[in-house]
């Protein structure tokens, strides 16, 4: 790296990241993408559905070339918190001129009920790592039950429907709305991965209770019916017996334990749909039932990192209600409430911004976003002129932590000697499940 240059910390390689930091090089701007995992792609690799080749490769491919620029540094296996060696004011008091914080929802957003502390509770999230092979999900014993029951009806919920379904193979799988039919968030592409396995008989049934509901406020219950079963022309054939269902107008109150600490039932509560502000909201109506379940997952969305450095509000970092470089009319700086200020030179975006939202290309244009409102932010700030000495001391910083750090090079040698082994297996696709095993295969040594 050379002098005369802006110098940009981007946090978190995740799509908002990746596209965020070339977005930054492709306008001259030096750029250190500092990455909590080893490997780049944050949800893009460790959060599609794991059999989802194709996809991954293709997205990869893309971040592979994004590496590749030359005003891009990558440093994997480096966490910013703080709780760690490296934090946000070491970043700023080095001498980067602006921070791009964009390390995602790495939070998971619970309910708060009784009883979320039996084993057989778990949160998506934690799974959707676990079978994608993200350390240390990847070796984390989950205990999944034959009963599952799915509180939220959106693509996460159906991908972990996919999971228990057609990989574990457990008899029943229940998905629990606290709403009606007409408002499920989930696309009938992911649906048909798991509609063969559908009780229709129990839906005709389950949609004819809540129908009086439905009409009430307006809602069209055959059109609700439909959505739901327009899976089913291009469904794949069932590999289980598993029987899917869903639970609607049903709030989760209470998780039931057994004398030995795990879950035997989730108790939830009658709910009736009320107008608000041209929709609707689900009402409580003080009934409850108990549904015969042995596990509960949670799928409900995510929250930010309240240890990362950053004030939190509504499970996200909050934002400048007043910003200065708005972009499509977003926010995209990170602000102190408390203060009443926006906290100089760092800004947010993709899900750090607005936590679960969109998917690939939505990241992709709110980091490119993000980035727009830095270049506009640094045009009033001169280049650095003592860059070599700030990555020295940058490097000094991290090497307190005793962990290695992973640049392009060793990202490279890891893809190499992965493919190398799916080979040596027959498989299309391998990949490493502890982050011990990714710096043996890259001859990097982790330190105890």
């Amino acid at each position: 790296m050379t002098d005369d240059h802006h110098l940009v910390a981007v946090i978190g390689a995740g799509p908002a990241g990746l596209y965020g930091a070339r977005f930054l090089a492709n306008h001259g701007v030096r750029v250190v993408l500092i990455n909590r995992d080893i490997k780049p792609g944050g949800l893009a690799e460790y959060g599609i559905y794991h059999t989802k080749h194709r996809m991954k490769e293709g997205l990869r491919k893309q971040f592979r070339q994004i590496l590749e620029e030359t005003g891009i540094r990558y440093m994997g296996n480096v966490t910013v918190s703080e709780e760690t060696g490296l934090t946000l004011d070491d970043l700023r008091e080095l001498g980067f001129q602006a921070i791009l914080v964009t390390v995602g929802a790495q939070g998971t957003k619970w309910l708060g009920l009784p009883g979320e502390d039996l084993t057989g509770v778990y949160h998506a999230k934690d799974l959707v790592y676990h079978y994608n092979r993200l350390p240390p999900f990847s070796t984390q014993d989950f205990l999944i039950g034959k009963r599952v029951a799915l509180i939220g009806v959106g693509n996460v919920m159906l991908d972990i429907a996919h999971w228990t379904i057609r990989e574990l193979g457990v008899d029943d799988v229940v998905a629990v709305a606290r709403r009606g039919p007409a408002e499920v968030k989930f696309s009938k592409k992911e649906m048909e991965n798991v509609a063969r396995n559908l009780d229709v008989k129990d839906l005709d049934e389950e949609i004819a209770r809540v129908a009086p509901v439905m009409q009430t406020v307006g809602q069209d219950v055959q059109a609700a019916k439909d959505f739901i079963l327009s899976a089913l022309p291009k469904a794949k054939e069932p590999v289980s017996d598993t029987r899917f269902r869903f639970e609607f107008l049903a709030s989760p109150s209470r998780i039931l334990g057994d004398d030995q600490g795990r879950v035997c039932g989730l108790e939830v509560e009658d709910t009736t749909l009320i107008p608000k502000n041209g929709d609707t909201k689900a009402k409580r109506l003080g009934t409850s039932r108990v549904l015969d379940v042995d596990t509960v997952i949670f799928c409900i969305g995510d929250r930010v990192d309240e240890k990362f450095g950053l004030p939190v509000k509504w499970n996200e970092f909050v934002k400048n209600p007043q910003p200065r470089y708005a972009v499509d009319d977003l926010s995209y700086e990170a602000y102190d409430p408390e203060e009443e200020h926006a906290i100089e030179g760092v800004f947010v975006a993709g899900w750090s911004r607005e936590a679960s939202s969109g998917l690939v290309g939505v990241a992709r244009k709110d980091g490119e976003n993000g980035a727009r409102a830095i270049l506009r932010y640094l045009e009033a700030k001169p280049p650095v002129k003592n860059e070599q000495a700030i990555m020295e001391s940058l490097d000094e910083i991290v090497a307190l932590t005793g962990k290695p750090v992973v640049n392009k090079q060793a990202v490279k040698r890891l893809e190499q000697a992965e493919r190398e082994h799916a080979e040596r297996l027959g498989v299309g696709f391998y990949k490493h499940k502890s982050n011990q095993e990714m710096l043996q295969a890259i001859g990097l040594e982790l330190e105890e």
